[in-house]
């Protein structure tokens, strides 16, 4: 191994991978032997098999953490990394390492993130389950949808990206959803992406994927990072519909049917100034940009938001006493209601808005 620093870190999460650690170790060898390439090479384990001992033999870099989760493998692994470039795979066979050489190629060529295209590719007979072949394409298109990315196949585990733009990310994951996480991040950073098709083959040794469980952690964290669909449009959705028919309900004296509407356009307000606080949130401490969230704020102010409150509280309180009846009654409550939530939320955008040095 070269004393200078090393042109890319090649990092391999492992645990218990010994029928295939030595193969992907050797593949990688011989790939940066016959391209020249500087490179230092850095095994994070938590294996209890023999996987560490194949790592010390083959004289690579063993980070012994012992701690599981395939996000911490890699946060474990850079801690020690020295190279201007980080290179990423599992070291349990399925992947070619002989494809270094064109990630490095688009790194150098001053690409951000460069990440492979398991779909695009050849794909070895029985490499990929069933289950993953309709669940990954699935995961990649509500992560195309959400974030307006054109990456095929966002949970490819061969992928390289340079140390400065991975520091810049601030990963914080430990678990499968690590994957998610960069690649969302690396869009909200605008990073330069390159996609690249690979070739997939069949793993060696048992699998460690928990397919439903881990397709749950990168969903929720796709939808935590997309207030607009987790918030705003199911929201949007509950609210116009609930105004209306309470509305329509009360001019047709259906009181009897007013309660479910009224508590649809709370709800439905609700979920529209969650997203409100989410976007706020992720601007201030998550370092993202927003126009509109820009223009709110220029013009929404806690006083203003709060005399609009007061008047929503004053008309409901004048539908209450003004006029007899359930059905004023329902109006009354809900307008109350979003007259209290208009109120207190304007405070509490305010607090989010407060920006850390």
């Amino acid at each position: 191994m070269n004393n200078n620093t090393p042109e890319i870190s090649i990092i391999l999460p492992c645990q218990n991978e010994e029928k295939a650690l030595g193969f992907c170790l050797s593949q990688i060898s011989k790939t940066v032997k016959e391209n020249y390439i500087d490179t230092e090479i850095i095994v994070s384990d938590s294996s209890t098999d023999g996987s560490p001992e194949i790592a010390r033999k083959a004289g690579v870099i063993l980070v012994k953490h012992d701690k599981s989760g395939y996000g911490t493998a890699y946060l474990e692994a850079l801690k020690v990394a020295k190279g201007k470039y980080i290179f990423m795979a599992d070291a349990d066979g399925t992947y070619d390492f002989s494809e270094l050489p064109r990630f490095l190629k688009y790194l150098r060529e001053g690409y951000d993130f460069v990440i492979g295209d398991r779909f695009s590719g050849k794909m070895e007979k029985g490499a990929m389950p069933f289950t993953h072949k309709l669940g990954n394409p699935l995961l990649s298109g509500t992560l195309r949808l959400f974030f307006g990315t054109f990456i095929n196949d966002s949970h490819c585990g061969m992928r390289a990206i340079s140390k400065k733009s991975f520091a810049d990310l601030n990963l914080q994951t430990t678990g499968m959803e690590f994957a998610s996480e960069m690649i969302i991040k690396a869009l909200r950073k605008n990073l330069k992406i390159k996609e690249l098709p690979i070739n997939y083959y069949r793993r060696k040794g048992k699998s460690k994927l928990k397919p439903v469980a881990d397709s749950y952690r990168h969903m929720r964290f796709m939808l935590l990072y997309s207030p607009l669909f987790l918030f705003f449009i199911p929201g949007f959705l509950m609210f116009l519909p609930g105004a209306f028919l309470i509305f329509w309900f009360y001019f047709k004296n259906l009181y009897n049917l007013m309660f479910f509407p009224s508590l649809l356009t709370i709800a439905g307000y609700q979920l529209i100034i969650f997203s409100a606080f989410a976007k706020t949130y992720s601007i201030t401490h998550l370092k993202e940009s927003s126009a509109f969230m820009d223009k709110v704020y220029k013009y929404l102010s806690i006083e203003r938001a709060s005399i609009l409150g007061l008047i929503i509280i004053l008309a409901g309180l004048g539908a209450s006493f003004g006029f007899a009846g359930i059905r004023n009654s329902i109006v009354a409550l809900t307008l109350a209601t979003l007259g209290v939530q208009t109120i207190f939320s304007s405070f509490m955008l305010s607090i989010l808005s407060i920006k850390e040095k």
